[in-house]
């Protein structure tokens, strides 16, 4: 595992101090789980957006909706 250095605010230290409360074996595992929720949560609001935009592309597009309704043409319901 890499080993980084980082500076925290105060309050953050303090809130990583409290470890053991949050059922984490150390500041490290608590850390690196705060980290992969971030990742997460940035990548579901970078979907979202993308889905805004395409909804948005779709919604002013007749020849798209046209396209798409052909495709579906057959399809069952």
């Amino acid at each position: 595992m890499l080993q980084a250095k980082f500076s925290v605010e105060e309050t953050q230290a303090q809130f990583l101090n409290n470890f053991k409360v949050y059922g984490f074996k150390d500041k490290s595992s608590m850390l690196r789980k705060a980290i992969e929720l971030f990742k997460k949560e940035m990548e579901l609001e970078s979907l979202r957006e993308s889905a805004e935009l395409y909804s948005e592309i779709y919604s002013e597009d007749d020849d798209l909706k046209e396209l798409t309704a052909t495709a579906l043409n057959g399809w069952p319901e």
